[in-house]
């Protein structure tokens, strides 16, 4: 009873190429790789270019928002890494320039005097 059913299951063909081949899984994956890239990696590149060329223009004078939600004014570049910022009166504390959330005001230029 049981024999008779197995052969009748095992009579049917097997489809040639059951699984697929490797160039219809790329023709597949190929266009989601694409969409993965204009819609994901692309604008987070894009995104972190714009974060680091404001984070380099920061400069004395400037209102900037530090990520613990400190709003202080840069009253001191010291180095690529650094600033001086004031968080309150005559409070001057020395921060990383990456924990700068973000610039809000942009400072006036430094005015230098000419020799002339």
């Amino acid at each position: 009873m049981f024999v008779t059913e197995a052969f009748a299951q095992a009579a049917t063909p097997a489809a040639p190429g059951g699984m697929g081949s490797g160039f219809e899984m790329l023709l597949l994956f190929a266009p989601l790789m694409v969409v993965w890239y204009f819609f994901l990696i692309r604008p987070q590149r894009q995104q972190m270019k714009k974060r680091e060329e404001t984070l380099s223009s920061i400069r004395r004078g400037d209102q900037v928002v530090m990520g613990g939600g400190i709003v202080a004014k840069v009253t001191k570049v010291i180095d690529d890494k650094e600033l001086e910022v004031e968080i309150a009166d005559g409070v001057k504390v020395r921060a990383m320039r990456q924990y700068v959330a973000e610039v809000r005001v942009k400072g006036e230029p430094v005015k230098t005097e000419t020799a002339a």
